[in-house]
């Protein structure tokens, strides 16, 4: 090669070095972000989800891309996480949706409701049937843009300081339960309250309220509710597997690099996975410890579930009728919901109640 040309070569280079150093140092910049939780620390697995994503999205950053945690309370209240993230006031939150029906019942429908879809469902409709496209319609009203970042599985009925076995057993029954779950248990004359978690056990010890529900075995177990409540009913038809999730203000999402975009969003959906995981590992020893110790497990009689899926129909179209995102979201949940049952009923469930029945055998 000649002189002159391997200059020109050299100038070319050197100068094709220095645009992209600067557009690659702009792709990843320091970034710092506050999450508010809607849960305390010490319920270590919904509240650890928002850890995860912190760790994952430091580690494929090199820690450009920080995330601080805040458990609820520490910037506002845990009821309070989806305000603070749509005003601005932190950039991300980890909480449930169905927390905020009295903004928008819509809310609930990508939470859970009552005699909704499960965890591996919510799933299902979300990432591939659908209902990201939907549920991010309606959260761009608010501000927001929501990933799943968790689910507890079908959770337990809750704790109870008498039995249940007619619905006549639940007039007046002051229970601990919020939300659209609590509007429909009402119609079979439940008295709903609405209270946090940390209210829920004094509450039910002085016998200001006569029932709660919380999760299920492990978080259950960890609050203490056994030593104050001893009928332990199952299941809690009103969340079949509920999604937790991660909330951005759309504005600063908006503004984030596209590569912190996918990062986030596949932070998300390991800590997702990683929630579920937990609460299925975390469960059944809990449940031997709860047995064990004198808690009473009980089914949730027939008559009480068709009472209370009837008044759940009744209540969807009460509110559809003047809900038009309601309604749409609702009919697509419903509809999906159908399918995946046909499907359930031929593999699924089958394969799951024969190995249920042979547990125990040999």
């Amino acid at each position: 090669m000649k002189r002159r040309d391997f200059l020109k070569v050299s100038a070319a280079g050197a100068a094709a070095t220095a645009v992209a150093a600067p557009a690659i140092a702009q792709s990843s910049p320091e970034i710092k972000w506050r999450l508010t939780s809607s849960f305390p620390k010490s319920l270590d697995t919904i509240y650890g989800g928002a850890d995860q994503v912190a760790k994952y999205v430091a580690e494929m950053t090199d820690n450009k891309f920080q995330i601080q945690v805040f458990a609820a309370g520490e910037i506002v209240p845990g009821l309070q996480a989806l305000d603070a993230t749509s005003n601005g006031t932190v950039e991300m939150c980890h909480t449930v949706s169905y927390y905020y029906v009295g903004k928008d019942p819509t809310f609930a429908i990508y939470a859970s409701v009552p005699f909704g879809l499960n965890a591996r469902m919510q799933n299902s409709w979300w990432y591939q049937g659908g209902g990201e496209a939907l549920g991010n319609e309606f959260f761009k009203k608010f501000g927001v843009i929501g990933f799943p970042c968790g689910n507890t599985g079908t959770q337990m009925g809750g704790w109870f300081r008498k039995e249940i076995k007619t619905v006549a057993d639940l007039s007046g029954l002051k229970f601990r339960i919020g939300g659209i779950a609590g509007q429909v248990l009402q119609k079979v004359g439940v008295v709903p309250q609405q209270l946090a978690g940390g209210d829920i056990y004094p509450a039910l010890e002085k016998g200001t309220i006569d029932a709660a529900e919380w999760v299920g075995p492990y978080d259950d177990e960890k609050l203490g509710f056994q030593k104050v409540a001893k009928y332990y009913y199952y299941p809690g038809f009103w969340e079949g597997g509920p999604t937790v999730h991660a909330y951005c203000n759309l504005e600063k999402w908006n503004a984030l690099p596209k590569n912190y975009q996918a990062i986030l969003t596949n932070a998300t959906a390991n800590a997702n996975t990683w929630m579920a995981a937990r609460y299925d590992m975390q469960n059944p020893s809990a449940l031997k410890r709860l047995v064990a110790g004198g808690t009473q497990l009980r089914p949730f009689t027939n008559e009480v579930l068709e009472a209370c899926l009837k008044a759940t129909n009744e209540l969807w179209g009460e509110i559809s009728a003047k809900n038009a995102d309601f309604k749409k979201s609702i009919d697509a949940m419903q509809a999906y919901r159908s399918d995946q049952y046909l499907w359930w009923q031929v593999a699924e469930y089958t394969f799951d109640s024969f190995m249920i029945r042979s547990r125990t055998r040999g």
